[in-house]
């Protein structure tokens, strides 16, 4: 499957009009959560969750892997659906209607390293300043963060 299968212009055609499928990678070791400070829009200067598009076609399992290599260098070898996380302020701000498929991630080898995306990754165990809202309430209900 192609990386890119829609050129920007009928992304922006598309996804602008309907509800977009993303999956949001969740993962977690003793050390805590794996979040990426992400440095383009949406949400540019928060820490959050990698994830991205489902590709027409393409097995929640396989884009869960797909995006985990592509934002945190890393090889899932498996994956457990835990929840979703809906992101309304998006529709509001003009950056589409994600609805992500929260997959939890706790097998896996390589040291996450952040992509173009991300200034950097960092391991947490509560919840840090500047975090998407919409993830951060999702964490701390599956109990993945603590409030302190």
């Amino acid at each position: 499957m192609a990386d890119y299968p829609l050129t920007k212009e009928e992304f922006d055609a598309i996804y602008h009009k309907v509800p977009r499928l993303t999956v949001e990678v969740i993962v977690q070791t003793d050390r805590g959560v794996a979040l990426t400070l992400r440095s383009i829009e949406p949400s540019a200067g928060q820490w959050h969750l990698p994830g991205g598009t489902v590709y027409y076609g393409e097995s929640f399992e396989d884009t869960v892997k797909r995006i985990a290599k592509k934002e945190l260098n890393i090889e899932v070898r498996a994956c457990k659906n835990i929840g979703y996380i809906e992101y309304p302020e998006h529709v509001k701000s003009g950056y589409g209607d994600p609805r992500g498929l929260a997959f939890l991630v706790t097998d896996f080898s390589g040291e996450p390293t952040p992509d173009e995306e991300a200034d950097e990754v960092q391991w947490f165990k509560t919840v840090p300043e500047k975090i998407h809202p919409h993830q951060d309430d999702f964490l701390v209900e599956h109990q993945l963060l603590t409030r302190e």
